[in-house]
């Protein structure tokens, strides 16, 4: 396995962490999470983020309601449930304690 398929892995599976702390940040549709993700090494496209919100959802981490828009059709604005913030809040506490170890670890 190439170095960049060791970095895509890595990036796929972070995707669902970002994807919860963008959501955390506020009510957020489909095409604001990729416009965040877009200048980032976690950019992505429609076919890859539907699924996981689907899978969050299934979840309950995630639920969605439908708000008019004033530039067309109704859009999806997605926000963390309960159990959402709870996971989110797991996944810093983790996401913390494995920096500390990379950083005490040295080169």
């Amino acid at each position: 396995m190439s170095v960049q398929e060791k970095f895509s892995a890595i990036r796929k599976g972070l995707l669902e962490f970002l994807i919860l702390k963008i959501v955390a940040s506020d009510k957020v549709y489909v095409a604001d999470m990729l416009q965040r993700l877009s200048t980032t090494e976690f950019a992505t496209q429609e076919g890859t983020l539907y699924p996981l919100l689907s899978k969050l959802r299934r979840e309950e981490l995630v639920m969605y309601e439908w708000k008019e828009s004033d530039a067309g059709p109704p859009r999806k604005y997605y926000r963390l449930t309960e159990a959402g913030k709870a996971q989110l809040a797991a996944l810093d506490q983790y996401w913390n304690r494995i920096n500390g170890t990379i950083a005490a670890m040295g080169h």
